[in-house]
């Protein structure tokens, strides 16, 4: 090294920062973990499309950090979900096995909607003019019936030529049994074809299931070359601004990737965005000794739910975009999470029954609401918000952004309110009201999904609330569906960068294994596991220190003859006693019975490699709400539908309420990145982590006010 580079080297600052940007469909949240004092800044700007590392870099500046102190850049993205729902893919083909070209169409062959005559799902990702076949057939047990005829697969070249297709995808019938065929398909044509995205079902999964193989192959497909760019781009853009340290990306299944990877396999970041707050709600469940938490997250273009029991929320083998009556799916972990279109931005808007609805549409971050004064012309959730003064128009992030209370009221008195016939001086207040009464309905359904309709009681749950929009419905969720406790996290706005900061690396892999439980067959099943590890060691070795790697052994059972399977975790000794204990405790919590006079059969093995990385400490957050004060800084009138009438109401700042601080409703905590709302008869307390936690008052009955 010379003398020059020694000393450029002295005077570079440490690498002392930690990372975290998640970009969603309105804003773009940073998380920002410093090393050295231990304090974690947050930052908050508008989406930009255009250009999203600018967004990043604009978030920056709200926080100390610089991109080239930063030792570690973790990203959530919404990009590969916008990509599906919008079909704003790659020009994309399928090579099929001769005979298999209609798989995506045939699908399973039933029909999610028994009695809607007029029933038809989704059109595939690729019309049929661009699926190809090739000649070869490898039997369920992987032996080759006959072999690939790899002059097929040339002459194929010049038609997927002259459909200038972008990427390629290759399934064949039962690879998942013996890969050979689809890796040379996959090797011939990246010879031939080296600018296009080629990718086969066999590298994203080894389940059988060919319908969902083929379906999860052509989803990759259809992402992966506008992802390539994407994730490239974007680190590009990083170390063009200097940064030097690791960058990966948030996957699905709750652990990081590196680039490579997530390029590789894009439809591992399908639900990148929504993770990063169920982590985050893991962590604080197990540190405040929460057993049972429905994790809600309210952006400004969806909420979204999860359950996290004893620390853990569940993943989910098969994700479907679009839902599971016209959608199709992807076989890849992914967090069991219910999604609806209710945001800040969903659009009210009168149907032609003269009937108000909400969204699906949104105004996402452009042109936004109204209130934004960035050229939004239809009413939002967040208007509503605005006009009954839950949301402060000149307090909102910190005033960086002034909101346009007279244009918000304009737009849902002559967009709504006039033309629903309502005339009284309160008839803006009433028709805003509504607004958030439809989202609310909205978003208890996504709720009730997730833990009613699954057998579980949901007054054992504490509501645990972040995203923009999370603080300002939690209170009004929880008492409509009978939970009594919300507790609202530190810096909720951006607490889905938060969780990515505390996310670990992880990889996971699966085989299927058709056998019957018994001694012999759990033998087989640990010596898959362990080649399984060792295979997830190697693969990990060249991205992560994998000097501290654990796994996670799990298996899908389900009784012999059955076409559905549940996911357990395997116990440690792996007994056929242990085992079949598993199984029944998960298959009676779910459906309430056990078939015991049926045998148990595995049908897929799993294993997660998992492999720490830096990150925060709660207690350090807390640490940091230091309080001057706790009285409130300002009042104002807010509309509280429970008292059908306009309150004046303290305003407080979060960062001057103390461990211990208490106040009964009604209320308002404020704060850069979301604003928590406590209503009459509710009360609140800050607790040991900083968290806001509110007690909720039972439902006035019909017709009756809680508080006037």
């Amino acid at each position: 090294m010379s003398s020059q580079t020694a000393e450029s080297a002295e005077r570079k600052a440490p690498l002392r920062y930690l990372i975290a940007a998640d970009t969603g469909g309105t804003f773009t949240d940073l998380a920002v973990y410093d090393l050295e004092t231990g304090a974690t800044n947050f930052g908050k700007t508008l989406t930009t499309y255009g250009d999203l590392v600018d967004g990043v870099i604009s978030g920056l500046e709200d926080t100390s950090a610089q991109l080239d102190q930063a030792a570690l850049f973790k990203h959530g993205t919404t990009h590969v979900i916008n990509a599906f729902i919008q079909r704003r893919g790659a020009r994309t083909a399928l090579i099929a096995t001769r005979g298999f070209r209609d798989i995506l169409e045939i699908a399973r062959g039933n029909r999610p909607e028994t009695f809607n005559l007029r029933y038809r799902r989704s059109e595939p990702l690729i019309q049929r003019s661009l699926r190809f076949e090739v000649t070869e057939r490898i039997d369920g047990k992987g032996r080759i019936v006959t072999p690939l005829d790899a002059e097929s697969v040339r002459a194929l070249v010049p038609s997927l030529r002259g459909a200038e297709v972008e990427s390629v995808a290759i399934s064949l019938l039962n690879s998942y049994a013996n890969p050979e065929h689809e890796e040379r398909v996959r090797d011939i044509l990246r010879d031939l074809m080296p600018d296009v995205y080629i990718t086969t079902g066999t590298e994203l999964s080894r389940e059988w299931m060919e319908y969902e193989r083929t379906s999860t192959a052509v989803a990759n497909a259809f992402v992966g070359a506008r992802m390539s760019n994407y994730v490239g781009g974007f680190e590009q853009a990083l170390t063009d601004r200097d940064f030097d340290g690791r960058f990966y990306m948030m996957g699905s299944n709750g652990g990081v990737m590196t680039a490579s990877a997530a390029i590789a396999q894009p439809v591992t970041l399908v639900e990148s965005g929504p993770i990063g707050g169920c982590i985050g709600a893991a962590a604080y469940a197990q540190a405040l000794g929460l057993r049972k938490v429905i994790a809600f997250d309210m952006g400004g273009t969806t909420a979204k739910c999860a359950l996290v029991e004893d620390g853990r929320f569940d993943v989910v083998n098969t994700y479907w975009v679009g839902g599971y009556e016209r959608g199709f799916p992807i076989r890849t972990p992914v967090l069991d999470i219910v999604e609806v279109g209710a945001g800040g931005g969903s659009i009210a808007w009168i149907d032609d029954n003269r009937r108000m609805q909400l969204g699906p549409r949104s105004a996402g971050s452009d042109p936004g609401p109204i209130a934004f004064r960035k050229g939004g012309k239809e009413p939002t959730v967040t208007d509503a918000n605005v006009v009954l003064g839950r949301i402060g128009s000149d307090s909102f992030m910190n005033g960086r952004l002034q909101l346009d209370l007279a244009g918000a009221s304009t737009a849902i008195e002559k967009q709504l309110a006039q033309p629903l016939g309502y005339s009284g001086s309160d008839r803006v207040d009433q028709v805003a009201q509504g607004i958030l009464d439809l989202a609310t309905v909205t978003m208890s359904g996504a709720i009730k999904e997730i833990t009613i309709e699954r057998g579980r009681d949901i007054r054992e749950y504490q509501l645990f609330v972040f995203g923009g929009g999370g603080p300002l419905f939690g209170a009004d969720l929880a008492r409509g569906l009978g939970i009594r406790e919300v507790i609202v996290p530190p810096h909720p706005g951006a607490f889905s960068s938060l969780g990515m900061l505390m996310a670990e690396a992880r990889r996971d892999s699966a085989r299927t294994f058709l056998r019957e439980l018994s001694d012999e067959s759990l033998a087989d099943a640990l010596d898959m596991l362990r080649q399984m590890e060792r295979e997830l060691k190697e693969e990990m070795a060249s991205e992560f220190d994998v000097s501290r790697i654990s796994y996670v052994h799990e298996a899908d059972m389900n009784y012999q003859g059955q076409s559905h399977t549940v996911r357990i975790q395997l116990p440690r000794n792996l007994t056929a006693e242990n085992v079949q204990a598993a199984f029944e405790a998960v298959y009676r919590a779910r459906y309430g019975h056990l078939n015991e006079d049926m045998k148990l059969a595995f049908v897929v093995i799993r294993v997660g490699g998992i492999v720490p990385t830096q990150r925060p400490q709660l207690g350090d957050m807390a640490s940091a709400q230091v309080s001057k004060k706790s009285e409130p800084h300002a009042r104002r009138s807010v509309y509280f539908a429970d008292s059908g009438q306009r309150i004046d109401t303290p305003v407080y700042r979060r960062s001057d309420l103390p461990e211990g601080f208490s106040v009964n409703g009604p209320a308002i905590v404020e704060e850069y990145s979301s604003t928590t709302v406590i209503s009459p008869d509710d009360s609140l307390v800050v607790g040991k982590l900083g968290e806001l936690r509110i007690s909720c008052a039972p439902p006035a009955k019909k017709g009756e006010a809680r508080h006037g």
